[in-house]
């Protein structure tokens, strides 16, 4: 498979998750969680930022879907850590601000190697379908501290529990693919350091 593409398997006492990622794709994406508004999400991810994703996580759903989804955000991460290699050449910051419908997601991502997590989204619901709005964050958290990029996810409005959490996923899509892409003037990494 052409592009920044990677595999990665992690089998632990609670999951069992396999993805094959392409950050250079067309956004074509299989993915099976267990968790339909879970699926839903990764699937928005991987259709707005253009990534090729192949999912298949199989959690203690028996428990609750807290290991399934933040296990997924840590290979997430890694799957965007690998396949960034050295970051030569690419633009590094990434930021886009997301409306669907009445809600409105600003999302900045610096792949810095620095892991940090600001998120301020707000639910007034404890689940969307079978998923727990606060696994949100947990996702996100382990994307971030996984992948060592520094992500802010805000909320600027939103009602409706379902359209300010697919925004997120959306607007996280939109500034990865803008952190991720390739900038001809950058010959090295973009860094006082010479590294990222």
């Amino acid at each position: 498979m052409d592009g920044r593409y990677t595999k990665v398997n992690r089998k632990t006492n609670e999951t069992d998750i396999q993805l094959e990622f392409n950050l250079d794709g067309q956004g074509k994406c299989q993915i099976e969680t267990g968790i339909g508004f879970f699926n839903h999400m990764l699937d928005s991810f991987a259709r707005h930022g253009f990534f090729d994703m192949k999912l298949t996580v199989k959690g203690d759903l028996h428990v609750d879907a807290h290991h399934t989804v933040e296990d997924t955000g840590i290979v997430l991460g890694q799957a965007i850590k690998e396949a960034l290699k050295d970051k030569k050449g690419i633009s590094r910051y990434g930021y886009f601000i997301l409306p669907m419908d009445e809600a409105l997601v600003c999302c900045a991502v610096d792949l810095s190697g620095r892991p940090y997590l600001s998120y301020d989204l707000k639910f007034d619901a404890p689940m969307i379908g079978q998923m727990d709005t606060e696994l949100i964050r947990e996702f996100f958290y382990a994307v971030s501290y996984s992948a060592g990029m520094n992500l802010h996810i805000k909320l600027l409005n939103g009602l409706n529990n379902h359209h300010i959490a697919e925004a997120a996923f959306k607007a996280f899509a939109k500034a990865l693919d803008m952190a991720s892409g390739f900038d001809k003037r950058i010959t090295s990494v973009l860094s006082t350091k010479g590294v990222i």
